[in-house]
């Protein structure tokens, strides 16, 4: 993703909310990699507009973007701490499997502030002679997942500032945004008291082909002249892998079919996926088609855009 949002939609900081939507929908449509066959970058940029309006179209996190608490992708920018550093990961970590620890314990607090925590724990726990065990702080983390590991639930590693390894289970239908917490895996606890928590923030990678709203998936679907017009069965990718669908005689470009069951499953729902059919023209137009199209206008012709100019008031 560009480092600037803004400019990945054509806008400028002082975009209202109203404007971010209005380019993301109008780029959504202009950019799809359907629309775009022969140029390579055309899903890297389909990619980069979806992911620049998750970051701005949160009021919090364009705020935090505009103060420079976090980069372009959703990150924690490196802060300067005041007596232990865990700032060491680069930006092209993160892009991987991006993270950034932000204890539960603030790291530029004075160390006596958390002692005095730990006393205050003592005080409530009773016992006496020496300091009494303190749960540790929560670690937080961010992480980069794609689309379909999202929807469709899996496993992946992260990578801690001291070099291990964490595993961490993606259930099923996990939402961008959502915060996944590991009982045990966040900082040491003081005075042998239990450990933190790590508090996993999922940032969802937008798709090249699905789109999710709520617990449904959508996709535009091409087709051509002569599947709108006469019908038929055509192939349509879900999340779950390719089916069949079956086109109605005469739709038009616009024309929405659901398939039931074939969303994101959560608990005992499942949600569908609406199919919206677009029709695309033949790469070339043979004379043998231009003729029938020339003879069948002159006794079949219509005007789709008669109610439209009635309603403009033309």
């Amino acid at each position: 993703m560009p480092d600037d949002p803004y400019k990945a939609l054509g806008l400028t900081k002082s975009a209202t909310a109203d404007e971010i939507k209005k380019a993301y929908r109008k780029l959504v449509r202009t950019s799809h990699p359907d629309l775009h066959p022969d140029d390579p970058q055309a899903e890297a940029r389909f990619k980069a507009i979806g992911a620049a309006h998750e970051l701005l179209k949160d009021p919090e996190t364009r705020a935090r973007f505009d103060a420079g608490e976090i980069d372009s992708t959703g990150a924690e920018r490196p802060k300067r701490q005041y007596y232990r550093d865990f700032a060491g990961a680069s930006d092209n970590a993160y892009q991987n499997r991006a993270y950034q620890n932000r204890g539960g314990f603030d790291q530029q607090a004075d160390p006596a502030d958390i002692f005095a925590d730990i006393l205050r724990n003592r005080a409530r726990g009773g016992g006496g002679g020496g300091f009494s065990s303190a749960p540790g702080p929560d670690a937080r983390y961010s992480l980069n997942i794609p689309f379909l590991e999202a929807v469709l639930g899996g496993e992946t590693r992260i990578t801690l500032p001291d070099g291990s390894n964490l595993a961490v289970k993606i259930p099923k239908g996990t939402e961008d945004g959502q915060t996944l917490r590991l009982r045990g895996k966040g900082q040491p606890g003081f005075g042998g008291g239990a450990a933190g928590d790590a508090l996993i923030t999922v940032h969802v990678q937008p798709h090249a082909v699905f789109r999710r709203e709520g617990d449904d998936i959508l996709i535009t679907l091409p087709i051509t002249i002569d599947e709108a017009i006469l019908g038929g069965k055509v192939t349509t990718p879900t999340i779950d892998g390719p089916v069949g669908l079956t086109i109605p005689r005469g739709v038009s470009s616009g024309h929405v079919l659901r398939l039931r069951g074939r969303g994101v499953a959560r608990a005992a729902t499942k949600g569908d996926q609406r199919v919206e059919l677009r029709i695309v023209a033949p790469p070339e137009v043979d004379d043998s088609l231009s003729d029938f199209m020339t003879e069948w206008r002159k006794t079949h012709g219509h005007d789709p855009r008669a109610d439209l100019l009635k309603g403009a008031g033309a």
